[in-house]
């Protein structure tokens, strides 16, 4: 079974959107499941997020903007 990807994001994130795109390109090489967390719908993430989305949760590896294409295929191939 695929890995699960949370990307924590907020509607109108660009950033957020650039790493989901990341994401699509890197599911050839590195299939996955990928799950959107929309922080605005909780008080507790938007505390805990709004100041560094987008952030990616790849198992136990947690990676905050700004994330780059170099940092997405590393902790995807380490939970391949």
């Amino acid at each position: 079974m695929p890995p699960t990807v949370t990307l924590y994001t907020k509607p109108g994130c660009h950033l957020c959107e650039e790493v989901k795109a990341m994401l699509a390109q890197l599911k050839r090489q590195f299939p996955h499941m990928l799950a959107e967390v929309d922080i605005t719908t909780s008080g507790e993430l938007m505390r805990r997020y709004h100041l560094t989305i987008p952030v990616v949760q790849i198992g136990e590896m947690t990676l905050e903007a700004p994330i780059t294409w170099e940092q997405l295929a590393r902790a995807l191939a380490r939970t391949a």
